[in-house]
């Protein structure tokens, strides 16, 4: 099984509020940004009892962020971040359980 840092409800934008226009497939590595920090990361979103993901859905996923280091002790439930393509936003997400407790602020 493949390391997961956490599980996130993801709030894809629709065209008109300036999101994607084709859906996203599960596997899918938008840039995260968290609300503390100037970083992205890129974060691979598994989503989760579904393949595809349209604008204007909402889906639960497993996110598994790259240069997790920088976000040890950082991160915590009910964290909102969002993730985007280059600059613009396309999406929001809400963390709903950290799964890499190294991550967590609670442990730190």
């Amino acid at each position: 099984m493949k390391k997961v840092d956490f599980v996130a409800l993801l709030n894809y934008k629709t065209p008109e509020e300036g999101g994607r226009i084709l859906p996203a497939s599960s596997g899918y590595r938008p840039a995260i940004k968290f609300p503390f920090s100037e970083m992205q990361t890129s974060g691979s979103q598994t989503f989760i009892d579904r393949e595809k993901v349209f604008p204007g859905e909402t889906v639960k996923a497993e996110i598994k962020i790259v240069s997790a280091e920088y976000f040890k002790g950082k991160l915590y439930e009910n964290l909102d971040f969002d993730f985007r393509e280059g600059a613009t936003i396309i999406g929001t997400g809400l963390i709903l359980e950290i799964t890499n407790q190294e991550l967590s602020k609670a442990s730190s």
